[in-house]
């Protein structure tokens, strides 16, 4: 049986491009903290964005564009600006 193919969307593969340039430009002044018990709370605290934005990624690649894409991209947001409110970067 062949395999399905994963529906591509050009919009949401911009957002997920916009999303990676956020979580780099956010680890990036993360390891420009000079304290390291500061880094190392920022980076934990960081951890579930980065988490959020590698499912957000993979289940494009795997499955592309369906029903569960949307929710995906919310919850990363809602993570990172919980996260940008919360600390200042």
């Amino acid at each position: 049986m062949a395999k399905k193919r994963r529906k591509l969307n050009k919009e949401y593969e911009k957002k997920i491009y916009s999303s990676k340039k956020n979580v780099e430009l956010v680890l990036a002044k993360i390891y420009d903290i000079d304290d390291e018990d500061i880094q190392k709370e920022y980076m934990s605290a960081f951890n579930e964005v980065v988490y959020l934005y590698d499912e957000l990624k993979e289940n494009y690649q795997q499955k592309g564009f369906d029903d569960n894409s949307d929710d995906l991209l919310l919850n990363y947001k809602n993570a990172f600006n919980l996260f940008e409110s919360e600390f200042e970067i």
